[in-house]
């Protein structure tokens, strides 16, 4: 018999020694120039399983730091790593997106309301009165499509602008700021947070081994994580959020003169937010409450706005800072450069289609028009290689653009041509460039005009030598902690309360002593009392104090980093309920709710039961019943019942709770005197938003966070 022949390396397709299995390696750590750790096979290490590969076995020597050209310098397209590892997390999932996947959508319009040509050369901020429209997505990040919308998260906030020099698209969050500062560390960050991979959960929730894990890792999330911390994290509306382009951008005149733009979106409504413990109970209670909330406001006509405001400095103000303009996990305080409102968005209409509309809308961070250009921001650089990347996967065609909700208002042209799901029928034979066909009378095609067309800024040698290729961070991105303890200090002391108890709820979830340990320690570095604060909540030793790689600086507090510090009192926008059962006062009634309609908020009616209840004067139609109806739904509640009914009410428990957690959420009880008898049962104690019913204009639907100390425990 003849002897088998020994089979080819390269023939065996067999992935038995490609997989991690159960190698235990002890890696080098070290710090790099930004303070970010990185770990190293170390010397001497045989096995070849131990070193961090590409997919065709190309040993990895960076996987913190993107190659750009200098220091603060562009990413570099030759830079495969990165390349490599961003294209296989754009495809990791088909076809929901991998983040940001659970959307709300709705169209409007947006108007210039101050020109600044001097500053832009952007069609749409030339002239006050010039509109646009634009289509918004509103999203979580961490949770897949059928999650809920009042997790603990970030929330997305992307902006597509329909200008006359094409699509516009400004893809941001409603926090300012990231948890990394270079797009190699994407992929890690969200299969950090994203559910754990050996059991599919938590889903939509941040409280777990994993992303703690990282986190702790990654001081350079520090900043962020008192944002995620905050109350921002759990926004009452969608109509209540601030939007931010997060990185720092470039505005370009017609003299291709430059400077450096931030964007925000400012809630005419003004921000709210929810307690947690509201957030998790509305979660039960209306997993949709966000996107019901949205649909509903625009439904009545009750269109929400925000006003589109910019920060503009130059490269001297910008070498002037303890900290560097292109980090993405810094802000510019508002006191520094005040914020110069520009324009508004109203959205004005829902969407006809959810999954045409919202599900398949693209967002490219490359869609930018003349006047606006981009920054060497290494997380915003790795942004513009991904996103396109990923709309092949999810939508599944190179002609995605041609998907009513992508594609421009204004004409568009060019030779590209065919591919799948191609839908427009070019004619002719002109499909490249140059041609002559013109001169034999055929139609030659578009053109690139010099004059018109986008250019890029052109300049690349702020503080960077252009010339070096470079995995290395900029010298200022290594301070972690100075602008994390500017958040935190600008806070009210009700605030850094809830920041505290939420550190300690999350890490509370956490299995592994060493990471909640490592993040204390973390957080001893933003500020002493709130890590003793938390090492309390969690009943462990406070932790030794973890290295920084810059010592932080005190910077003045900011009190537009409060959402109770620019709280607005008005009922815009808002909705209180009011509790009635057979017998009530229709009158007093009546009249309460032109008080709440009058002021711009929407009254609506909860009773025991649905449908036609005889009251006092009439007959009277709920719009929600009591136990379906929550409490955590609505803003304010009032009650207007008879003494029977307030008696009966009182033995049940949903009436009970109701108003239990209208009172544990600090918001405003109205009443009448026979509802006090069931605020007795439900132990809700007089004070300054516990009023008559006649007082209700003047209190309205603000928080009242001096009780919150009474009924609950803060960290």
């Amino acid at each position: 018999m003849a002897k088998k022949p020994t089979p080819s390396p390269a023939t065996d397709h067999t992935l038995r020694d490609h997989q991690p299995g159960e190698r235990q390696i002890t890696p080098t750590d070290s710090r790099g120039n930004g303070d970010e750790l990185h770990q190293d096979v170390g010397d001497g290490v045989a096995d070849p399983a131990a070193y961090l590969t590409d997919n065709f076995g190309h040993r990895i020597s960076d996987n913190q730091n993107s190659l750009r050209a200098g220091e603060r310098g562009p990413t570099l397209l030759e830079d495969f790593v990165l390349r490599e590892k961003i294209f296989h997390f754009d495809h990791e999932r088909i076809p929901e997106r991998i983040v940001h996947a659970r959307g709300s959508g709705a169209h409007g319009v947006f108007e210039c309301t101050k020109a600044i040509p001097g500053l832009t050369k952007a069609s749409i901020l030339q002239k006050e009165g010039v509109t646009c429209p634009v289509f918004v997505r509103f999203s979580t990040v961490a949770g897949g499509a059928g999650s809920v919308d009042t997790p603990r998260d970030v929330r997305g906030f992307a902006v597509k602008l329909y200008t006359d020099s094409g699509n516009w698209d400004l893809v941001g969050n409603n926090i300012p700021v990231f948890f990394i500062q270079d797009a190699m560390k994407f992929p890690d960050l969200v299969h950090s947070v994203k559910m754990e991979a050996d059991r599919g959960y938590p889903q939509a929730a941040s409280a777990h081994d994993t992303f703690w894990d990282f986190i702790g890792l990654m001081p350079e999330a520090m900043h962020m994580i008192m944002w995620a911390m905050s109350d921002r994290a759990i926004p009452r509306s969608f109509r209540m959020i601030e939007g931010f382009g997060v990185h720092t951008f470039r505005f370009v005149n017609e003299k291709g003169e430059g400077k450096f733009v931030k964007f925000h979106w400012k809630p005419v409504l003004g921000i709210q937010s929810t307690t947690w413990d509201e957030a998790v109970k509305i979660a039960g209670a209306d997993p949709d409450f966000h996107r019901r909330d949205l649909f509903e406001a625009i439904d009545a006509g009750d269109f929400p706005a925000w006003d589109l405001g910019v920060q503009v400095f130059d490269e001297a103000f910008a070498e002037k800072q303890p900290y560097d303009v292109l980090d993405a996990t810094k802000l510019i305080p508002e006191e520094d450069i005040p914020v110069e409102i520009v324009g508004r968005m109203t959205l004005n209409r829902n969407v006809d289609n959810f999954f045409a509309e919202t599900e398949q809308v693209a967002f490219l961070p490359t869609n930018i028009i003349p006047g606006i250009d981009f920054s060497n921001d290494p997380l915003l650089q790795g942004r513009l290689f991904s996103y396109l990347d990923t709309q092949k996967s999810r939508l599944g065609t190179t002609n995605f653009h041609q998907i009513p909700i992508n594609a421009p208002k204004c004409p568009f042209h060019n030779f590209q041509r065919d591919g799948m799901m191609q839908t427009l029928v070019p004619t002719g034979r002109a499909n490249y460039e140059p041609n002559s066909l013109a001169e034999a009378g055929e139609n030659g095609g578009p053109r690139a005009s010099a004059e018109a067309g986008f250019t890029t800024f052109a300049t690349n040698d702020e503080r960077n030598d252009p010339t070096q290729k470079l995995r290395i961070r900029a010298e200022l991105f290594a301070d972690h902690f100075s602008q994390a303890r500017l958040f935190y200090l600008s806070q009210t002391e009700n605030e850094q309360a809830h920041i505290a108890s939420a550190l300690v709820f999350e890490l509370s979830k956490v299995t592994l002593d060493h990471v909640r340990a490592r993040v204390v320690g973390q957080v001893r570095n933003i500020d002493e009392d709130l890590a003793k604060r938390v090492a309390a909540g969690l009943a462990i030793d406070l932790p030794a104090k973890e290295k920084a790689a810059r010592a932080p600086v005190d910077l003045k507090p900011s009190d537009a980093l409060s959402i109770q510090k620019n709280a607005d009192d008005t009922m815009e926008g808002r909705k209180v309920a009011i509790l009635f059962a057979e017998g009530s006062d229709k009158a007093a009634i009546d009249k309460l709710k032109a008080v709440i309609e009058g002021a711009g908020g929407t009254a609506f009616l909860v009773a025991p039961k649905v449908g036609g209840i005889k009251v006092k004067g009439g007959t009277l139609k709920a719009d929600g019943q009591l136990a379906g109806s929550p409490s955590v739904l609505f803003d304010a509640v009032a009650s207007i019942l008879t003494d029977e009914q307030a008696k009966a009410l009182s033995e049940q428990g949903a009436a009970v709770q109701w108003f239990m957690d209208a009172f544990g959420h600090c918001k405003t009880i109205a009443h009448d005197d026979a509802t006090q008898q069931l605020l007795d049962k439900a132990g809700v104690e007089k004070d300054g938003g516990v009023i008559a019913i006649d007082k209700f204009a003047d209190v309205g639907t603000r928080r009242h966070w001096a009780r919150e100390p009474k009924v609950r425990d803060l960290a």
